[in-house]
């Protein structure tokens, strides 16, 4: 318990400190949007420093490096997607319409931003990455089930890296020559295959990390990859994006016909 608590505390510091940091980078540009940019980057950090702290216990293995390339390799996908669409854009109106506009109070507007932004997905940031710190310390390597894990873990990257190429693959067609609504590729089957991904993701890192370390470690971390399916789904996620989406021409009946999360046939084919 003394060396969780250990891992813990510095990957809350970890965390505490990139986002004290995004804080200050999001009041000089006037950008809130720039935590998502650091989302990805921000689990790579916790995994790196959770690796090297619990690599001080002898006798843990080396799977929290492997977590630790599978985290890499997801946030790094992530921060270069993000990174790209975000260049040359203004402000998330997800974020102008929950803090209002700097130029109008800037010294309450930072301070919302801190309240409502940087401090919750801190928190939120540090409570998924439970997983990869129990991983840091345990004893036990259920194999089989890492091995799950990581397939899983697979899935939820080949359904988000290529769900978001379809997307920016069917953007950058002249709009006279697209559909009103992306309805091909993995996006016939699920009209979120990237946050379906992403929750795949979440779901093997736990099989790898929390579940793999023994039964209670798995119980007492499986909430963390079930907040981040909540974030995905209903708070920041599908269900927001869909309020705007439905307003679009197309998109209501592409609804009906399109499973929501889950990917399934397409009704009517």
């Amino acid at each position: 318990m003394t060396d969780f608590l250990i891992v813990s505390a510095a990957s809350l510091a970890a965390v505490a400190l990139l986002m004290a940091g995004t804080a200050l980078w999001a009041r000089s540009v006037s950008r809130v949007a720039v935590v998502d940019v650091i989302w990805g980057p921000g689990f790579v950090l916790v995994a790196l420093v959770s690796a090297v702290v619990g690599s001080s216990n002898a006798d843990t293995s080396w799977r929290p490096w492997l977590l630790f390339v599978l985290v890499a390799i997801w946030g790094g996908r992530l921060f270069w997607h993000i990174r790209r669409r975000a260049v040359g854009h203004g402000e998330d109106p997800r974020y102008r319409e929950m803090l209002g506009d700097p130029e109008d109070d800037r010294s309450a507007w930072f301070a919302a931003a801190v309240r409502k932004v940087f401090l919750v997905q801190g928190a939120a940031m540090w409570f998924i990455s439970l997983p990869l710190q129990v991983a840091a310390v345990s004893e036990t390597d259920w194999w089989p089930v890492v091995v799950i894990g990581v397939l899983l873990w697979l899935v939820g990257v080949v359904f988000e890296s290529v769900g978001d190429a379809q997307l920016t693959a069917y953007k950058e067609r002249p709009k006279q020559e697209r559909p009103p609504v992306m309805d091909q590729g993995l996006w016939r089957y699920t009209r979120h295959p990237n946050y379906f991904g992403d929750a795949c993701v979440w779901w093997g890192l736990w099989l790898a990390a929390g579940l793999a370390s023994g039964w209670l470690p798995g119980l007492l971390t499986v909430l963390s990859p079930a907040a981040m399916t909540y974030f995905l789904v209903f708070a920041t996620g599908a269900r927001l994006l869909e309020r705007s989406m439905m307003k679009r021409d197309g998109y209501p009946g592409y609804a009906e016909r399109t499973s929501f999360f889950f990917p399934l046939p397409p009704k009517g084919s």
